[in-house]
């Protein structure tokens, strides 16, 4: 035990009765109940101990001690009168006959009440997050990220996997999001980057003869925040698998994944292994997401032939997609600002009916299908008191659309959400390439290093002829857990050939690639083993298994939403000078 103390503020129990103890902590609430007679709680990182004051000379030093300072109490231990059973220092209480203060808290009135610090306004507790961080439902958290963590390490290395560290400096990449660049003082003009991830290095790991890596990889881009994504940085479990295929990776994550979830998970209830496997173009149909929320029982259905011709506009010549809930009573209102929801979450507007009492479709766009009411209601198997809520547009467009109104219906409409359970499957079979959104041209979909089913004989077959090359499917998986993408991964192309011809259906050819990606083009030049890998996210992975809505309640020192810290006034402008020594000039536009 430290010094300063003999036990910690969780420790003590009846058996402690009569002894002579010092504690340290927190002085956490004060409540007077006479002129000489107040209870203390005292708070440390094991918990909290309730000390009684009983003498007027006692009295005046409380009286002088502000809240959240930090004092050692010496006393005797004695059994509680009135025990309190939720605590388990409930049965003790500590008389002092010394109370010294150690760090003195200045401030009389704190930026909000510690054990409620939860319902504070996030950017106060952002700012002021070590004194969030003294809420004990809040430091769990990072008690519970500390843990995982440690099992992570410990699971991975009993599989045989190295840890290794790659660097943090490095070069731009030409792919992903944005980069964080870094000016080089020695090199003018010239920049390193945080890393997106350590892909390049991770592979370049494998041509150098290691066999199994893994990391807890801190990665950095610079791109928006949302409730599942922190802006900045984040940390991911990199690892990497030489001589080894899809499956082998795949039964790798679930050994690992598995015990992590039963023994640290909210839920009791969990996937069993092998988790389902579910092909992209079977997810976006069925689902309308590439990362479906098992959870919900509704599924989306295809009714671009029934309705094509009905006279309502937005479905001619348009993919028509729909979802059905059975047994609906929700009332108008509720339907229309179900619409609302939608329209801002996706850009897109959805349309309703509903099948009354007499089995007649009725509401919203129902005087569009009244003469193909029978053959509507027979492809969605509807019945009086069913609700239809449907999207149009193009395919993919209507596809992600109809998935938010699937996931809106799902956890709005009571019986179809089955929340405390993780339900988790793979996402395989991803398309090698897509039509870009703002370019128009053909990209790559996912992970560039991706090995394309059926290798080089797959791209020779497809060049030229645009829907044979979207038809591609690449070697990659990713694994969902309760509707979030948690790992991410692929087989990868270790052939410096057939690297150059993936990158030429896009346009690039074998110099861009050898100047784009240099190490990696030349360490396959002198023999690759073929090569997987995957990086589940340890910040999402952490906010699964504590059932947190926001990422930042499980980060210890997170942004906010525009990427600020708040508490150490982070971006911040830099001297002159130091501009100078890193050879730039700054161009702000108002």
């Amino acid at each position: 035990m430290f010094q300063s103390r003999t036990h910690n503020c969780g420790e003590l129990r009846l058996a402690n009765a009569g002894q002579a103890v010092t504690i340290v902590g927190w002085l956490e609430n004060v409540r007077e109940v006479g002129a000489n007679f107040a209870f203390l709680v005292l708070r440390d990182y094991y918990g909290t101990t309730q000390v009684v004051v009983e003498t007027e000379e006692m009295m005046k030093i409380i009286k002088s001690i502000n809240k959240e300072s930090t004092i050692s109490v010496t006393g005797q231990v004695r059994e509680r009168e009135s025990k309190n059973p939720k605590l388990p220092t409930g049965e003790i209480e500590v008389v002092p006959t010394e109370v010294s203060v150690l760090g003195k808290c200045r401030h009389n009135q704190l930026p909000f009440e510690i054990n409620k610090s939860k319902d504070a306004d996030e950017n106060t507790r952002l700012k002021y997050r070590y004194l969030d961080l003294r809420n004990p439902a809040v430091k769990q958290n990072i008690i519970l990220r500390c843990q995982v963590v440690a099992e992570l390490r410990r699971l991975m290395t009993e599989k045989g996997f190295l840890e290794i560290t790659t660097p943090i400096l490095t070069a731009s990449s030409p792919e992903g999001a944005r980069d964080y660049l870094v000016p080089a003082r020695n090199h003018p003009g010239k920049f390193y980057a945080l890393p997106q991830a350590p892909q390049q290095f991770k592979q370049l790991l494998m041509t150098s003869g290691f066999d199994r890596y893994f990391q807890i990889a801190p990665c950095f881009r610079d791109e928006d925040a949302r409730a599942d994504r922190t802006p900045g940085e984040f940390y991911q479990m990199d690892m990497e698998m030489a001589f080894a295929s899809q499956a082998d990776v795949l039964s790798t994550l679930e050994d690992v994944l598995v015990p992590v979830f039963q023994k640290y998970g909210k839920y009791s209830r969990i996937s069993s292994a092998p988790f389902r496997h579910i092909p992209f173009n079977e997810a976006m149909e069925r689902y309308g997401s590439d990362k479906p929320d098992l959870r919900i029982d509704l599924e989306v259905q295809d009714v671009t032939d029934v309705v094509q011709g009905c006279g309502f506009g937005p479905f001619e010549g348009s993919c028509v997609k729909a979802v059905v809930v059975h047994d609906f009573t929700q009332a108008r209102k509720w339907i229309d600002k179900l619409l609302v929801d939608v329209e801002v979450q996706t850009g897109n507007k959805a349309c309703w009916v509903k099948v009354d009492e007499n089995g007649n479709v009725t509401g919203g766009i129902s005087k569009f299908l009244v003469e193909r009411q029978d053959a509507f209601k027979e492809a969605l198997g509807l019945k009086p008191g069913s609700f239809v809520c449907m999207a149009a547009g193009k395919k993919a467009a209507a596809q992600k659309t109809a998935g938010v109104i699937r996931t809106l219906l799902g956890k709005r409409v009571p019986g179809h959400f089955d929340e405390e359970q993780y339900a988790i499957c793979w996402i395989v079979d991803f398309p090698m390439y897509e039509m870009g959104e703002e370019s128009g041209q053909l990209e790559f979909c996912h992970n560039p290093f991706s090995m394309p089913q059926g290798g080089m004989q797959t791209l020779l077959d497809a060049e030229g002829d645009m829907d044979k090359l979207l038809a591609i499917n690449a070697d990659q998986y990713d694994l969902v857990v309760n509707g979030y993408e948690s790992a991410s991964g692929a087989v990868r192309n270790h052939d410096p050939e057939i690297m150059v011809k993936a990158f030429e259906m896009v346009g690039l050819g074998e110099e861009d690639v050898k100047a784009k990606f240099p190490a990696m083009y030349n360490a396959f030049t002198y023999g690759a083993p073929p090569h997987a890998g995957a990086a589940p996210g340890v910040d999402r992975l952490i906010m699964l298994l504590t059932g947190e809505e926001s990422i930042r309640e499980v980060i210890t020192f997170p942004m906010n939403k525009n990427a600020q810290d708040l508490m150490m006034d982070a971006p911040t402008p830099v001297e002159q000078h130091q501009l100078d020594t890193v050879h730039i000039a700054l161009n702000i536009k108002e």
